[in-house]
């Protein structure tokens, strides 16, 4: 059975000593839902985070390199990720795609390497404003996620959860409405039961993320096909992120 999962991405926020005292206040909390508790923190504050965190929460890369070492100066392996004791990264995220013309092969490479490593990954995809306005949302989507896992086995897909993250909403204070959020994710269901079968379907935690807040998340979740979200600004205060994991389920 699929898990729920709460994931909080800083991006490019939280020097080491402020990540510490975030992870100090984090690990004082008793969830009152029992999803997974992920922080995506930046590359050098991951060493600390991964020695110093216990259960519930667990701590994740915000992108990783397909190749296993070469020259790709400023890239990091998964295997250098597993040496500090990481073993969960986003990949593919909307800013990744745009700022840093990530494209769909190169996210194919990046899915393949993760089975090779037995790495688990959080696969992001969604569309951009002009594309939700020509109503080509669910085919814009619909081909990312063909592509990204183009040559995955059913029996990998247990590393892989899947992010849906429409550009317009993320960062913008724009929020897809619940209903709209999940017509997408119960389409990205159908497609696993097409690409694969119903049994993968049923088990790939498939999360939200665009300006998910405490006052949103309840309403989110309640959703049939939405297990968590991925969060950015709400995550980076202890509060606010102690109230998303403590939302008041519908």
């Amino acid at each position: 059975m699929r898990r729920q999962m709460i994931a909080g991405n800083w991006k490019m926020n939280k020097t080491l000593a402020e990540a510490g005292d975030f992870l100090k206040e984090l690990q004082e909390l008793e969830p009152k839902q029992p999803a997974r508790v992920v922080v995506c923190a930046p590359y050098l504050s991951l060493p600390m985070l991964a020695e110093e965190s216990a259960p519930p929460v667990e701590i994740c890369a915000q992108n990783v390199h397909f190749a296993p070492s070469g020259a790709y100066t400023g890239e990091v392996s998964f295997e250098m990720l597993k040496d500090i004791g990481v073993h969960l990264s986003i990949i593919g995220h909307s800013e990744r795609r745009e700022y840093f013309n990530e494209t769909d092969e190169s996210l194919n490479k990046k899915v393949q390497a993760a089975i090779n490593e037995e790495f688990e990954v959080i696969l992001c995809c969604g569309e951009k404003l002009e594309e939700r306005e020509a109503d080509r949302q669910f085919e814009v989507v619909e081909n990312q996620l063909r592509a990204d896992l183009a040559g995955v086995a059913a029996d990998d897909m247990y590393l892989i959860n899947i992010a849906y993250e429409p550009v317009w909403a993320i960062g913008t204070g724009r929020t897809a409405s619940a209903e709209d959020a999940q017509a997408m994710c119960q389409h990205i269901r159908q497609l696993l039961v097409d690409l694969f079968d119903e049994t993968v379907a049923d088990e790939t935690t498939i999360l939200y993320g665009g300006s998910v807040k405490p006052d949103n998340i309840a309403e989110l979740m309640a959703m049939k096909d939405i297990d968590g979200a991925l969060v950015g600004g709400a995550s980076l205060q202890p509060e606010s992120f102690k109230q998303l994991l403590d939302y008041e389920a519908k």
